[in-house]
């Protein structure tokens, strides 16, 4: 545990979900307000990971909410405006991180076949630890952590916070109305914000930029098929996450499509598969995936990694009056 918790101090890594399709603020603030099927969404998501082989598992819980603006006043595009909160706690040590975020993006049509997208976002961001919680490599006795021998590690403080920004692009292409393909670039921690428990060092305690690069698909195969291809690399420091899947919703209720059975596989290199299932239902989609460890990490926890459970809400404003609304993805 020391040495995951050490890590996490010299490198700084970010929070990540395996739904990352379903988190699209914490992925690429470009992703505010860029809604093909809708004018606003709202989105919760919770994971819990390694709860078979931790007392105090890590435990992500997230929310989110973004809207169009503006569509009326600007001509061929819109403003994108929201905001995301992300609280996660992390192994005995009651490592905490809480995070607040605004974002805002501008969208331009070029055409009728394609979206142009950029965006930034600003935060502040919060860790604190309890250094009571912790045995360090001076407390070992050769066979167990003796929490009553003191300790020449000296944390400096236990609580940090500092401002943080993304900013990111997106690309989206639908030239016709089965086929919308979309693909995005974003760099966090552009400001290089510093994030350390011990005396600061302005060269270890500068978070490493975050780089992020996804491409996406909707395809209508048929009347009650609409599958969503998904590819997704992330790089940070000396860590890289590399993940593809596929996962397809079926029409259960006709035209309108407002009952959908969702399901789906992803990969995660090297670490591990993830099967996904869910259900929407007028507009109201629920989602639940599982981690399968692959990696040389399932001798020890089975093959349990991580469930994510994640509930998201779409919406038209004035829906009830009929007006008619723009939909530039496949619908059923």
């Amino acid at each position: 545990m020391t040495t995951i918790l050490l890590a996490a101090f010299a490198e700084a890594q970010d929070l990540h979900y395996s739904q990352f399709f379903n988190n699209p603020l914490t992925v690429n603030p470009a992703n505010t307000g860029f809604i093909p099927d809708a004018d606003y969404r709202l989105g919760a998501s919770y994971r819990n990971q390694y709860s078979s082989i931790l007392a105090q598992p890590y435990k992500t819980i997230s929310i989110y909410g973004d809207a169009q603006v503006l569509r009326s006043k600007i001509e061929n595009g819109w403003l994108g405006l929201g905001g995301f909160i992300l609280s996660d706690v992390a192994g005995s040590g009651g490592l905490r991180s809480t995070k607040v975020y605004g974002s805002i993006a501008y969208h331009q049509m070029l055409g009728n076949a394609s979206l142009l997208t950029a965006g930034f976002n600003l935060g502040w961001a919060n860790k604190r630890i309890d250094q009571s919680k912790l045995k360090f490599p001076d407390q070992f006795d050769g066979k167990f952590f003796d929490g009553n021998v003191s300790t020449s590690v000296v944390l400096a403080n236990s609580n940090v916070s500092y401002f943080d920004m993304q900013v990111g692009m997106n690309y989206a292409y639908f030239p016709n109305e089965n086929v919308y393909v979309n693909a995005g670039y974003s760099i966090h921690h552009v400001n290089h914000p510093k994030e350390t428990f011990f005396t600061d060092n302005s060269d270890s305690s500068a978070i490493s930029m975050r780089h992020i690069g996804f491409i996406n698909a909707l395809i209508k195969v048929d009347d009650r098929v609409i599958i969503n291809p998904n590819i997704y690399y992330t790089t940070q420091a000396k860590a890289s996450e590399f993940m593809l899947g596929l996962n397809a919703n079926y029409n259960l209720s006709g035209q309108g499509g407002e009952q959908q059975l969702i399901a789906g596989i992803y990969y995660r290199g090297g670490d591990a598969f993830i099967p996904m299932v869910g259900f929407e239902l007028k507009n109201v989609r629920f989602t639940f995936s599982y981690d399968v460890t692959t990696s040389s990490l399932k001798n020890f926890n089975n093959m349990q990694g991580a469930s994510e459970f994640n509930v998201t809400k779409k919406g038209f404003y004035n829906q009830s009056s009929g007006d008619t609304h723009q939909v530039l993805c496949p619908k059923f």
